[in-house]
């Protein structure tokens, strides 16, 4: 086998299916000296994924799969992952579940990034659910992805105060500026 010098990125694929303001902050991580991971692939479950447009101003190949008939969608993916040859995937905001056969052929090497501090308020709604629980904190967690939804091994987390004036939507944007920072420290403490 050849040793390879300097640092050798893991092909990596960023799964969206809305704005792709994480998948934008990973990509920029992506592009400094000692991240770990290249994005080589973007996939969305939505042809009007706004995140889209990360791949033409970055060169990126992307691939949209309408998850209509999620084996068949998941099977192509599985293929494309294949041909790239992608060994890392960061789900960003995807918002299908992928299923328990699509996971063991990735097994431990999916990461989800997801805005509640769990074990706490997994699936949706999380930010209106902390509110109405009246919790003093919220956050974001980067994790393993398992067959449970929400469930796997904790990576990282990072909590944001609640204040009594807070709103679903304020709290949001609160939660995602340290998605920002969590998310590319999830993936160096992985890799280093």
């Amino acid at each position: 086998m050849v040793k390879l010098t300097g640092l050798k990125k893991i092909k990596t694929a960023v799964f969206i299916s809305g704005t792709g303001s994480n998948l934008k902050n990973l990509i920029k991580f992506s592009k400094i000296k000692n991240s770990s991971i290249s994005i080589d692939l973007i996939i969305t479950n939505n042809s009007k994924a706004k995140g889209l447009r990360f791949s033409n101003q970055f060169n990126i190949k992307k691939n949209v799969s309408s998850f209509k008939d999620s084996k068949i969608a998941e099977a192509k993916i599985l293929n494309l992952l294949k041909k790239e040859n992608i060994d890392f995937i960061c789900l960003a905001g995807f918002m299908k579940i992928l299923s328990k056969n699509f996971i063991k052929k990735f097994n431990g090497k999916i990461i989800n990034i997801h805005p509640s501090l769990l074990p706490k308020y997994k699936g949706l709604d999380t930010h209106i659910k902390a509110i109405q629980n009246k919790d003093k904190v919220a956050g974001c967690t980067v994790h393993f992805v398992t067959a449970k939804l929400d469930s796997g091994k904790i990576i990282l987390q990072k909590k944001v105060k609640i204040l009594k004036k807070d709103t679903p939507t304020s709290l949001a944007k609160k939660v995602l500026k340290q998605e920002y920072k969590l998310y590319p420290a999830a993936i160096k403490k992985i890799f280093n």
